[in-house]
Order: structure tokens, then C-alpha cells, then sequence
């Protein structure tokens, strides 16, 4: 059966992003550092892919799932990914309001979370679904429909910025710690999501 699994790279005070994130700054002031692991081994940032070692054993898994879950924010901020987040599988865009225009490439809005969730483990086949997006994330998992967490932890303190768990009253939640996998600058923690 496959599962729905969150990957995010976080700083050690808990941040996703730096402050003022938005549109052209997506990751925000000095967010950049949370995805620095994506550059281990000396290949492009922009080809998004580590070059050797753990980081690139961690992003090939991640790019082995068949589909994904996003926020819309995260998507807008990503470009929506020019309408492909990776091989052309689907990428369900959580909304609350459909917009006028349908979602580009192999995108499709969706404003109900158990239908994204159940139209997502559909399309993966049995592939997992990877969940992308901070209140995407925190409103899956409130809802008990997330499975895992891979949390890249980066060793930064960015000090302000957007936190993946905030402190809105969020359902508390016990995790257990499947893998701890140390990378180059940066440590993959993969946590099973116990109680729902």
C-alpha cells in the first residue's frame, strides 16, 4: 500500500523558509541555505539533484514517488513547477477556491483533502504520494492522512521566517523515528506517523 510522505527541508528552529518569502523569493531571506544539501557534490543547485552520496540517495528516492500533494501557495511560489514537478506525474494543488484558470502542465486544483489524498495514492499506483508545502503538510496531518515525514534537518538557525509547525493548535501527533541518515551538512530524519 502506498503512503503519502512528506519531504522538507527545516533549520534547526524549525523554520521551512526565511522571512518576507513571496513571490520571486520564494524560499524567503536566506531560505536558500535549507536546500544547500541539493548542491552536495558539486552539481547545480539548479539541476536540483546532490551528486553523489546519501543527499542524492534521499532525492532519488524522493523523485521515485507517482504523484504529489502541494499547497498552492508553494506551488505559485515554485512556478508550478512549469506544470511538472518531476517524469509527468500528477500534482494535486490544494486550493480553497478554484481559480478561473485550470492548473497548467499535469496539475489539477482540488479543494477537499481526502479527494486529493485518495485521487493521489490512485495516480501513484504503488508508488508513494509526496507532500510538498507547510499548510498543505499541517492540514493532511491534522486531518490523519499523512503517513511519514522525511525532514532534511539543515544545521542553520534562521532565526524568523515560516515554521512548519506553527502555533495555531495543531493535533498533537506521536511520531516514530524509522531512519536517522546523516548527509553531507544536513541530517534526513524519517519519522512514521503513530497515532492519527
Amino acid at each position: 500500500m502506498n503512503k503519502v510522505v512528506l519531504y522538507m527541508s527545516m533549520s534547526f528552529d524549525g523554520m521551512i523558509s526565511g522571512h518576507d518569502d513571496g513571490p520571486g523569493r520564494g524560499l524567503g531571506v536566506n531560505g536558500e541555505a535549507l536546500h544547500a544539501w541539493l548542491s552536495d557534490g558539486g552539481i547545480s543547485p539548479g539541476s536540483h539533484r546532490p551528486g553523489v552520496g546519501v543527499n542524492a540517495e534521499v532525492f532519488d528516492e524522493m523523485m521515485q514517488t507517482g504523484a504529489v500533494i502541494t499547497g498552492r501557495r508553494t506551488f505559485e511560489l515554485a512556478g508550478g513547477w512549469g506544470g511538472d514537478h518531476h517524469d509527468g506525474v500528477p500534482v494535486f494543488v490544494l486550493t480553497r477556491q478554484l481559480p478561473d484558470q485550470p492548473a497548467p502542465g499535469h496539475a489539477r486544483y482540488v479543494t477537499e483533502l481526502e479527494s486529493a489524498v485518495a485521487q493521489a495514492k490512485e495516480a501513484a499506483g504503488d508508488r508513494n504520494v509526496l507532500l510538498h508545502g507547510g499548510s498543505a503538510a499541517r492540514a493532511l496531518l491534522d486531518a490523519g492522512l499523512v503517513d511519514e515525514l522525511v525532514i532534511h534537518l539543515v544545521p542553520i538557525i534562521l532565526g524568523r521566517g515560516r515554521r512548519l509547525f506553527d502555533d495555531q493548535g495543531h493535533r498533537a501527533r506521536n511520531l516514530e523515528l524509522v531512519s536517522a541518515t546523516e548527509g553531507a551538512d544536513v541530517l534526513h530524519l524519517r519519522y512514521r506517523v503513530v497515532s492519527r
